[in-house]
């Protein structure tokens, strides 16, 4: 009989940080650990597999064909541990956690996620606000959050944990809407909103003239805006409603955002601890099986 070998859980979880962060330096400042000993930690569960995962050069990391194969196996394998003790341990914390969010992302993501937290953990108050991202930071500065989910920009600032992806598209009723004379009619949520800056700087180096014709900080604003024809906006291409058409000619070319999971200063209590890693692992999910559009999305 072959002898079987444990998988070690640790080898596994860093395994998965740089295959998010596609950085063993930046994989490293997640886990607290130096460049050297996440590589070491990779190399010991490519040992313990006998396979390869990840291609390395000094600029990238890329999933060798095992590693594609062995990734959402990790994911799986990382899940059921983790589900497990915070089942054991959801008696154990309690306090409030307050939890700051864009509207268009807590809308289509955080029902669901939050709903089965607050079942898990019923001694766990908590406590959400849907702002735009600026904002939501004043607040975590200001100790009035304990965590905030942030829109940031893929090249900026590299603000807390990368948590999700998100492409933008263009959106309005119809193609009419960009073909008519004059500056293009925007519909937008008020500055600082990054959607409404990434929308007037892809104009702006394109040469295109524009005009807010609609601003509400409201998602359902805007989208009862985009409805009646009012102008064109960007939205996450897995938030344009299916009434709404996604438009691509005589309009520039979007680049993705992100959205990071970042932290109060002085860190966080541990029923925040424990919500930060219970969103963590529940979004990882949604990006294997992502979630049907909410009603009058």
């Amino acid at each position: 009989m072959p002898r079987l070998t444990n998988l070690d859980l640790d080898l596994v979880r860093t395994f998965l940080v740089v295959c998010e962060q596609k950085s063993f330096t930046r994989a490293g400042g997640r886990l607290g650990r130096s460049q050297s000993a996440i590589s070491l930690q990779v190399r010991r569960l490519e040992a313990q597999l006998r396979q390869s995962l990840l291609s390395r050069d000094p600029r990238h990391v890329v999933l060798t064909e095992h590693g594609e194969a062995f990734l959402p196996q990790a994911r799986r394998l990382l899940r059921l541990n983790d589900d497990i003790l915070a089942g054991l341990a959801a008696d154990d914390v309690e306090g409030e956690v307050r939890l700051g969010a864009p509207e268009d992302f807590a809308t289509l993501h955080l029902p669901s996620v939050l709903g089965a937290f607050a079942r898990s953990h019923p001694k766990v108050a908590l406590s959400v606000t849907c702002d735009l991202t600026l904002n939501l930071l004043d607040r975590l500065r200001e100790g009035a959050l304990d965590i905030a989910l942030i829109k940031r920009e893929p090249l900026g600032p590299d603000l807390g944990v990368r948590v999700w992806r998100e492409p933008l598209v263009w959106v309005g009723l119809d193609s009419d809407v960009v073909r008519r004379d004059g500056p293009l009619p925007l519909v937008a949520a008020p500055s600082p909103c990054v959607y409404r800056k990434r929308a007037v700087a892809a104009l702006e180096a394109s040469g295109r003239s524009w005009r807010a014709t609609y601003t509400s900080p409201s998602l359902a604003g805007q989208l009862a805006a985009l409805r009646g024809g009012l102008g064109v906006s960007v939205l996450p291409r897995e938030m344009a409603p299916d009434d709404l058409t996604i438009l691509t000619e005589d309009l520039p070319q979007l680049q993705d955002t992100e959205i990071a999971l970042i932290k109060a200063r002085g860190g966080a209590l541990p029923a925040a601890e424990r919500l930060a890693d219970y969103i963590l692992s529940a979004l990882d999910r949604q990006r294997l099986e992502p979630l049907p559009k909410p009603a009058g999305i």
